[in-house]
């Protein structure tokens, strides 16, 4: 069965490292049948959550940008795929932004397949640990919410420094058995 997969980069750069993975892990998917689309969130104006409380009753956010369209795709997806570089050891603004911008609603965005890619210099799993439980802390608030599986682009720093690496094979089978 087709599933609808939606891929988050978080890449400030199109064609980053992270950004590369996605594109690997949309390949995998594509050729295994399933629908994949990705939002590039530089692309998007998501703006800060401003604390208003007023999606608490409404279930709507009181900013008016491309929040609301991404939560929408978000609510439709199957399968979910956030990706960030590690910027000091945690995700990067443009994902924790759209994490806080669900609020309105989190509660619909229930029962999805999970997958996260990080990438950074560091060539160490250990230091991205971090931005992963920050992903989980998410998803734990997410209804039936199922983690399968973490590509981890470690020992890339510069720009498409990635190519060539194992994690790009990994992201690709990883979307191919989606």
């Amino acid at each position: 069965m087709s599933k609808y997969v939606l891929v988050l980069s978080a890449s400030p750069r199109k064609g980053g490292n992270s950004d590369l993975l996605c594109d690997q892990f949309m390949l995998g998917a594509q050729e295994s049948g399933n629908q994949t689309e990705k939002i590039f969130l530089k692309d998007k104006k998501i703006s800060y959550c401003t604390g208003c409380e007023s999606c608490y009753t409404s279930h709507e956010c009181a900013l008016k940008d491309d929040m609301a369209q991404v939560l929408d795709k978000l609510i439709a997806a199957d399968v979910i795929v956030m990706a960030t570089p590690v910027y000091f050891y945690t995700m990067n603004a443009q994902m924790k932004t759209l994490i806080d911008r669900t609020c309105s609603r989190y509660t619909e965005i229930s029962h999805k397949e999970m997958y996260f890619i990080v990438t950074a210099a560091d060539s160490r799993k250990e230091a991205m640990e971090r931005t992963i439980e920050g992903f989980r802390g998410f998803t734990s608030c997410l209804e039936g919410a199922k983690e399968l599986g973490i590509i981890y682009g470690t020992g890339a720093w510069h720009m498409e420094e990635i190519r060539g690496m194992s994690a790009m094979v990994q992201a690709y089978e990883m979307g191919k058995a989606v």
